[in-house]
């Protein structure tokens, strides 16, 4: 057993100082004073919150090491306050089956120091020409499907996925891209700004259209339905009407869609798909998630190589790394300096309706009988994001530079330290 004391601890919305005892399992419990004979973590000047839930993240491992390991990858997310994550499947080999999936869980299990749930597939090598078998991948735990990094192409494809999903008591995760509204080496938002600069524009269309296509399904099929990294006001509206017809859907947004728009790109580190979109998409966003049209925020942490990142910005990869950001930029933009929303609001979004949306329980709140899943977050020290004190592989940033407050000081997973700064 383990005490933390003098810290401010986040408990239905309120910052109380109490006591919070816990062991490896649960917290056993909460008080103003705590009489044990126990180590103690000593949280002085700092807040004590849930430790937060991320459902978007590329570990790369197995098949990309180059990029990122599960080592890597989640000792970033410790470092980040981050305590459950769920990894894309996007590497090679794909977790469509059975057999590839159980060797996944097992090397998982062995690198991991945060929890960490993989996704299956939601078609066989991400090829949108047959589902996996879900019924036998759901055996395993495995109740989250998606095929992110590209759209599932195939509307037939797609709603015999669903009801697969509904059969099964499964979620489809969906990245919805279609192909046919991007033009080769298109690299941002379509806009004026960025024609400007000579680069070719991804529509709002190309995210929006197959989301839409997505949402009649889901009415169709009754099934269960999560959206990723939002980016388009079209999509925020299609998702806030399909939940007012009572579809069980729920959308996500990133941090960099949150804060950043096409007129702030500058090259490489700004490239991400979904791109960077206009103000209106980007008030659009903050908007939805506060009426509940989004549901929370997550990452798209993706790592690449220094060498990668390098090349010009129409053949780069995608993507940028997050997890060690996160928290820290929406705190100072948008509680501290906007004062738009409170802590407990962040937190909700970060850590709380993930973990219920996707399942998991008793995570996301610090309440006895729950997991033992703490960060200590100095929210008053002020500090430069440095990339190169990134505990991930990926340097990929286009916030290296920024003066942000909110400095992790210990993350504590399943009772156990696993950073500390």
């Amino acid at each position: 057993m383990q005490v933390i004391r003098n810290g401010n601890v986040l408990i239905d919305g309120q910052l109380k100082k109490v006591d919070v005892l816990f062991d490896e399992k649960e917290i056993l419990d909460i008080r103003e004073k705590i009489e044990c004979d126990c180590p103690e973590v000593d949280a002085s000047g700092c807040v004590v919150l849930p430790g937060f839930v991320d459902v978007h993240v590329h570990l790369r491992e197995p098949g990309f090491t180059k990029k990122e390991t599960i080592r890597t990858g989640t000792k970033a997310a410790a470092h980040g306050g981050f305590t459950s994550i769920f990894c894309m499947p996007n590497v090679i080999p794909y977790p469509d089956n059975v057999k590839t999936m159980e060797d996944y869980l097992k090397l998982i299990e062995e690198r991991s120091v945060v929890h960490t749930h993989p996704y299956a597939c939601i078609t066989k090598s991400e090829a949108s020409k047959e589902v996996v078998d879900m019924k036998a991948i759901s055996k395993l735990g495995i109740h989250w499907y998606s095929d992110d990094g590209v759209g599932v192409s195939s509307e037939k494809i797609m709603k015999e996925a669903m009801e697969c999903a509904r059969e099964n008591q499964a979620m489809i995760v969906a990245h919805t891209e279609d192909m046919a509204y991007r033009k080769p080496k298109a690299c941002v938002h379509e806009s004026e700004i960025t024609a400007s600069k000579g680069w070719l524009g991804i529509p709002s269309a190309c995210e929006s259209a197959q989301l839409i296509r997505d949402l009649k399904l889901v009415e169709e099929t009754k099934s269960t339905y999560h959206a990723c990294h939002i980016s388009a006001k079209e999509s925020v509206e299609a998702l806030r009407q399909a939940k007012k017809k009572g579809l069980n859907v729920s959308g996500e947004v990133t941090v960099h869609h949150l804060l950043l728009e096409d007129k702030d790109v500058q090259g490489p580190n700004w490239k991400m798909n979904p791109p960077l979109r206009s103000h209106k998409d980007r008030m659009a966003l903050i908007e939805g998630l506060e009426d509940g049209s989004l549901d929370f925020i997550a990452n798209d942490h993706a790592p690449h190589t220094e060498e990668e990142k390098s090349r010009p910005m129409e053949v780069c990869p995608f993507g940028i790394v997050s997890l060690e950001t996160c928290f820290p930029l929406l705190y100072t933009q948008f509680v501290k300096k906007e004062k738009r929303w409170t802590l407990a609001q962040l937190v909700s979004w970060m850590s709380t309706k993930p973990a219920i949306r996707f399942g998991l329980d008793k995570v996301g709140k610090i309440q006895k009988g729950y997991s033992s899943d703490f960060v200590i977050i100095n929210l008053e020290e002020e500090y430069t994001i440095d990339s190169n004190d990134f505990e991930s592989m990926g340097k990929n940033t286009p916030f290296n530079g920024w003066d942000v407050f909110g400095k992790v000081k210990q993350t504590i997973v399943s009772g156990n330290t696993v950073w500390k700064g």
